[in-house]
């Protein structure tokens, strides 16, 4: 499987994005998916996660009640809704794949696949 992130951009404080993650060779409904951001000069940080199978979904403090993940398993893709976003949210979102289990999920290394990713710059 191979993911692509796309869907980001420039942003005024406030606004809305939806990021969208492709897979391509496989099919992204047999993987936890992962959302992460990398903003300059700072560490990778985990944003938004879905669990295969069940489904259940996990949120950076920082993002909880703005962001919304969902998976679209006809377009093969699982979508981050990102709203009223904030400068503090301007970074690289990368979309990892994987197996992690409940102590991995929030982390880089739970996660074997990675898309290229997406910039997101919200302005003030």
């Amino acid at each position: 499987v191979q993911l692509q992130a796309s869907g980001g951009g420039l942003v005024q404080v406030g606004g809305s994005l939806r990021l969208s993650c492709a897979a391509s060779g496989g099919t992204l409904s047999g993987y936890s998916v992962g959302w992460f951001r990398q903003a300059p000069g700072k560490e990778r940080e985990f944003v938004s996660a879905i669990r295969r199978s069940i489904g259940s979904k996990y949120y950076t403090e920082s993002v909880k009640g703005r962001f919304i993940i969902s998976r679209d398993n006809a377009k093969n893709t699982v979508d981050l809704q990102m709203n009223t976003l904030k400068p503090e949210d301007t970074a690289v979102y990368f979309c990892a794949a994987g197996f992690p289990i409940t102590s991995t999920i929030q982390r880089s290394n739970g996660y074997r696949i990675w898309g290229q990713g997406t910039l997101v710059t919200v302005s003030s």
